[in-house]
């Protein structure tokens, strides 16, 4: 990996990246959303972890996260985000999303690196039924680039809330890969790719998973990021988690970029943590105005 294609690997790129794994077409994931909410079992049951069928290691993981039923009860969620790199620049919004519909929000007062343009104004964005939406200073815009980042972040920054739910979507294939020991703790590896049948799309996304096999949590991974020329899994996502009403939310994401060399820094290229989370607030799609 040249040095080139790390830095071709912006702070926007680390925020994108998810989405480009499995993004859907509008009406398939308004299908998909409701096939989750008509296909979640009345009680869940334990699900069997077994590294030789490694798709009910990723069944494990949306249940130790708390399991469908609960989150799905839960109906929404409200937040703030704070997105920092390491030379202090940062994004700070109030996210808000409705889970039935994968409904998105966010009112951002600080944006230096990925909402456009720079500044403290007040920026909107909202994206409902596939269509983003943006407004300054409570004004609407039509701005392709302020519309094309507000389509990207909107779902991006919902995928990365829901991860630990939505990394076994359709089209997903895994590989189980045996154990790795990191700091006194035995993790189990799991690869996970996307078929381009399924995605619509030529290069997918591919990430090695580390997941706990006490909690059944994810760690941390390791993920591709072949739209910016980065083929191989060598961006480092370290997670943390705090629980909240019954779901372990991850409130702490740590990104890091290797050098040249493969060396990763032993600070944080890039902080992602969310505070003040709330659940259940009563949202309603009408109310996701700009």
């Amino acid at each position: 990996m040249k040095t080139s294609q790390i830095i071709k690997a912006t702070m926007l790129s680390l925020c994108l990246v998810l989405i480009c794994c499995n993004q859907k077409k509008e009406s398939d994931t308004a299908t998909e959303t409701k096939k989750t909410e008509e296909t979640i079992p009345p009680k869940e049951k334990e699900i069997t972890y077994d590294v030789n069928q490694p798709k009910t290691i990723i069944k494990a993981i949306a249940q130790a996260s708390g399991g469908w039923n609960t989150l799905w009860n839960l109906k929404d969620v409200e937040y703030t985000y704070t997105y920092e790199q390491a030379d202090g620049k940062k994004d700070v919004s109030i996210e808000r999303y409705i889970f039935d519909g994968e409904y998105s929000w966010a009112k951002y007062t600080t944006h230096q690196v990925n909402v456009l343009p720079e500044g403290d104004q007040s920026i909107i964005q909202n994206y409902t039924k596939g269509k983003a939406s943006v407004s300054m200073d409570g004004k609407e815009v039509a701005d392709e680039k302020m519309l094309g980042t507000a389509d990207f972040l909107r779902q991006v920054n919902y995928y990365w809330f829901m991860m630990n739910f939505k990394i076994g979507d359709p089209g997903t294939t895994y590989e189980y890969l045996g154990q790795e020991t990191l700091d006194g703790k035995t993790y189990d590896k799991v690869t996970v790719t996307y078929d381009p049948q399924k995605t619509g799309k030529e290069a997918n996304d591919a990430y090695i998973l580390y997941v706990n096999p006490d909690t059944k949590l994810i760690d941390q991974f390791y993920f591709s990021l072949p739209a910016w020329g980065i083929n191989e899994t060598v961006l480092l996502m370290k997670v943390k988690y705090t629980e909240i009403d019954g779901i372990q939310v991850p409130t702490h994401r740590y990104a890091y970029i290797p050098d040249d060399k493969g060396q990763f820094p032993e600070e944080p290229s890039l902080s992602e943590i969310s505070t003040d989370v709330k659940f259940n607030n009563g949202f309603k799609p009408e109310g996701f105005k700009i």
